[in-house]
């Protein structure tokens, strides 16, 4: 939508002539401004995507968004989780275990994926369940929303936190696997038992049906698996980000991922 005031009869007489048509009543559903050299398009003054690339902007507004929900519901743990892929880090999470909330907060914040999540597990049994079918749940519904997968740049590394230095390397191939290498001091970091970080990948890598390899060295338990989950979500926006020069191609020689 266009306002009259947003339009030269110059711009007008374009559209005209290439046959687009365009209405100037009421608001513009969408604004495009420049700050400090990048183009900033604009949803009632909230800031959907900044870009220094017209490409991204365009992409943004006429693709459509990479969302998918699961609802999954054992006789251990009932879950409901949404993602939205081109989301803008938004998360509204609930585990029961505040520590993990946190953990999977930095996924959606750092890798820019809207989480909306609820589990409730039999935290009065064990934190295990809840942990691991979150795991299972999260890779799913990251499968489901990435469909065919074309266009995607597949891979993506990374995250110093501190002391400490995470690498988590990642590879949406299609075949599950999981490296994991470090050790942790502490039984418990908060309300998470340490020992389920590297369970919690596993999970993940195994249905999100990716190569996965995470390390880390360091001193603090805590900035650890923190710099672990931060790097996982890190490395996961580098991979799933779409590049327009492959939109309709799928990243594998084979194909198929």
């Amino acid at each position: 939508m266009i306002t009259p005031e947003s339009i030269s009869d110059q711009q007008k007489a374009l559209l005209e002539q290439e046959n687009i048509s365009f209405s100037e009543e009421g608001e513009a559903d969408l604004e495009i401004d420049e700050v400090e050299g990048k183009l900033i398009l604009l949803k009632q003054s909230e800031n959907l995507i900044a870009s220094e690339s017209w490409d991204s902007l365009v992409s943004f507004v006429t693709e459509n968004s990479r969302k998918a929900t699961i609802h999954r519901k054992t006789s251990e743990t009932d879950i409901s989780i949404e993602v939205n892929l081109d989301g803008t880090g938004k998360s509204d999470i609930s585990t029961g275990l505040n520590f993990f909330d946190h953990m999977l907060d930095q996924i959606a914040r750092h890798g820019l994926i809207d989480l909306s999540l609820k589990c409730d597990g039999d935290l009065e049994v064990d934190e295990h369940h809840t942990i691991e079918d979150v795991a299972i749940a999260l890779g799913e519904v990251i499968t489901k929303a990435l469909g065919n997968k074309k266009g995607i740049e597949r891979y993506g590394f990374v995250l110093p936190m501190d002391e400490t230095q995470a690498t988590v390397a990642i590879d949406l191939s299609g075949r599950p696997y999981l490296v994991f290498e470090g050790s942790f001091k502490r039984e418990y970091v908060g309300d998470f038992p340490a020992e389920m970080a590297q369970h919690f990948f596993y999970s993940l890598a195994m249905n999100l049906k990716a190569t996965l390899h995470v390390s880390f060295s360091g001193d603090n338990d805590h900035h650890k698996i923190e710099a672990c989950f931060k790097g996982l979500a890190r490395s996961l926006k580098m991979a799933i980000e779409q590049n327009g020069r492959i939109i309709d191609q799928i990243p594998s020689s084979k194909g198929t991922l």
